[in-house]
């Protein structure tokens, strides 16, 4: 995004006036989010990655990159309780694609990791696309500055500091305590201690820990969304299907677009409102240009 914005500043500035006008118009403007639906979902998350401009844009030759899905429970993908698994089997693949040279997966689940990373299906995904599957470590945790504006300090697992890239992959599904999780909310996976702590506070948690990680890339898996008894569902009637992906790199605009699929508006949730308050990103996220296609 840099490189290209002094590009075209230096062409207007005259610079670089010298140069022909197809110069410019070979710097191709992508959309700020995509939303691809369709009845596969491994192929629906590439295709939205694609009309992004491909997954080189986010990840760059050597990176080191950490996917953070949703695992938190022993629950079938069926159930809609945790990411679809093929969504993050194809955002291995792109990202090693992209010269990756290590991706990891990892999530704090609320249920036994060993479990709930079986039975999601994430852990058998992972590893056949090549990532390296890791259970949290409670050796690898960190109390962190994380200069929130409510959270000052909180253990975190090293994986999530030490690395190049994160990118967010969590599932849309509704949430007792905050109405609906989805990218932002996912971001406390990265945590460890007493989570429960953070729950008087929710939404400024959420809001703090967003703008600490940054994620270069949110992956929202739409493709079963949990409309009811979240996070953890349980049951098929709790569960629609989408069938959609959105991504992007504005994760409050994600999370704004996510709620559409509940019959929700942005401003319904809060840590949504302390984000664009905050300028985080854009609530109106059909201000954006949005890439829409379906398979």
């Amino acid at each position: 995004m840099k490189r290209r914005e002094f590009l075209i500043k230096s062409i207007i500035g005259g610079t670089a006036l010298s140069l022909n006008f197809p110069l410019f118009s070979q710097i191709k403007t992508f959309p700020d989010l995509a939303m691809v639906k369709g009845e596969d979902p491994y192929k629906i998350t590439k295709r939205a990655i694609s009309l992004l401009g491909g997954m080189k844009r986010f990840i760059s030759k050597g990176d080191v990159v950490v996917i953070k899905p949703n695992i938190g429970w022993d629950r079938k993908p069926e159930q809609g309780a945790n990411t679809n698994p093929q969504v993050v089997k194809a955002v291995i693949e792109l990202c090693y694609e992209a010269g990756a040279k290590l991706v990891k997966v990892l999530d704090n689940p609320c249920n036994q990791a060993r479990r709930t990373y079986a039975r999601s299906g994430i852990a058998k995904a992972a590893k056949s696309a090549g990532a390296k599957v890791y259970f949290p470590d409670p050796r690898h945790l960190k109390k962190i500055n994380l200069k929130g504006e409510w959270l000052k300090e909180w253990k975190v697992f090293s994986d999530f500091l030490e690395t190049d890239k994160i990118v967010n992959v969590p599932i849309a599904k509704h949430h007792s305590l905050t109405k609906l999780t989805m990218g932002m909310k996912n971001l406390i996976g990265c945590l460890g201690g007493n989570r429960s702590q953070l729950h008087q506070q929710i939404d400024e948690v959420i809001t703090d820990l967003s703008a600490f990680f940054k994620p270069c890339l949110t992956i929202l898996d739409a493709y079963r969304i949990l409309i009811k008894n979240g996070p953890q569902g349980g049951r098929l009637s709790d569960v629609k299907l989408q069938k959609t992906v959105v991504a992007g790199i504005d994760y409050v605009a994600i999370d704004s677009c996510g709620t559409t699929f509940f019959g929700l508006k942005p401003e319904d949730l809060g840590y949504l409102r302390l984000a664009y308050k905050r300028g985080l990103g854009e609530i109106n996220w059909e201000k954006l240009r949005i890439g829409k296609e379906k398979l």
